[in-house]
């Protein structure tokens, strides 16, 4: 059970914008970018940086999440977690990575813990 990657979470309407705007700024190009066009969103992964991009209306159920960890085993910190008495809010789910839940920590953080899918 293993955190592998932390990454920061910044919410924004346009990815096309913005996207450019942290390419350059971080030295580096997206190493992933997707839609979920059920729920209204589009993501880019640059280093340790998430852009969730989308209506402000389709922002607001995650705006309250503080970061994702990427993990190497959803089901162990599931576990971990409910038995530290954290509260699993959603999840998990299939998302176009992987699998992905998103948990109300003990002091009240919350997080998003994702689980690529083996390639």
């Amino acid at each position: 059970m293993k955190i592998l990657q932390t990454l920061s979470r910044l919410y924004i309407n346009d990815l096309n914008s913005a996207l450019e705007f942290y390419e350059e700024l971080l030295g580096s190009p997206a190493a992933m970018r997707f839609e979920i066009p059920q729920i209204g969103l589009e993501l880019a992964q640059i280093e340790n940086i998430l852009l969730i991009a989308g209506s402000d209306e389709a922002l607001k159920p995650f705006r309250s999440t503080q970061a994702t960890f990427l993990v190497d085993s959803l089901d162990e910190f599931r576990a971990y977690l409910e038995e530290k008495g954290a509260e699993i809010i959603r999840g998990p789910n299939k998302v176009p990575t992987g699998r992905n839940m998103t948990v109300k920590h003990p002091d009240g953080t919350v997080i998003e813990y994702v689980e690529h899918s083996k390639k």
